[in-house]
């Protein structure tokens, strides 16, 4: 049975869709399925937002392909580990759940490494520095994300 992994930011065209890349990029997709979603509409149907194609492209990642998508309450049913990039966003996911068991599955990305902060900045409104800095944080803790469903033997 596949793990399934949803990374969740406001509009799924910055963060979630570089770390939904990032993580696929580190797991087999045999064993583990990754999506992104946002928690606003903003967005849905489009693709992620030019400079997140780009600075994953730079480091060999193709998401050009995703299309955004809004999270619903659906999705506490189909996925395992629901990650939001900020408190924000996390609050919103948490206000859909319908049990413990759905809330238990939320968790913020940073949460999985220690880097001193624990939300990943919306890089949307600065320039390409602050995707560089994103790609950056959530790629170490995809790392360990995929390190632990290894250990579980997911990944």
């Amino acid at each position: 049975m596949k793990t399934k992994v949803l990374m969740v930011c406001l509009g799924n065209i910055c963060r979630s869709p570089l770390a939904e890349g990032i993580l696929k990029s580190k797991v087999g997709s045999k064993m583990v399925f990754v999506d992104s979603a946002g928690t606003a509409g903003y967005h849905v149907g489009n693709p992620p937002d030019q400079r997140s194609i780009a600075i994953a492209q730079k480091y060999g990642l193709d998401i050009s392909t995703q299309k955004c998508r809004r999270f619903s309450e659906v999705d506490f049913q189909e996925f395992d580990y629901i990650y939001a990039m900020d408190r924000s966003n996390f609050s919103n996911i948490i206000k859909l759940a319908n049990s413990k068991e759905d809330e238990k599955k939320v968790k913020l990305l940073l949460d999985e490494v220690d880097l001193g902060i624990n939300e990943v900045p919306d890089p949307y409104y600065g320039g390409t520095d602050g995707f560089e800095k994103v790609y950056e944080m959530v790629d170490l803790a995809c790392d360990a994300i995929a390190k632990k469903l290894e250990l579980n033997g997911r990944g």
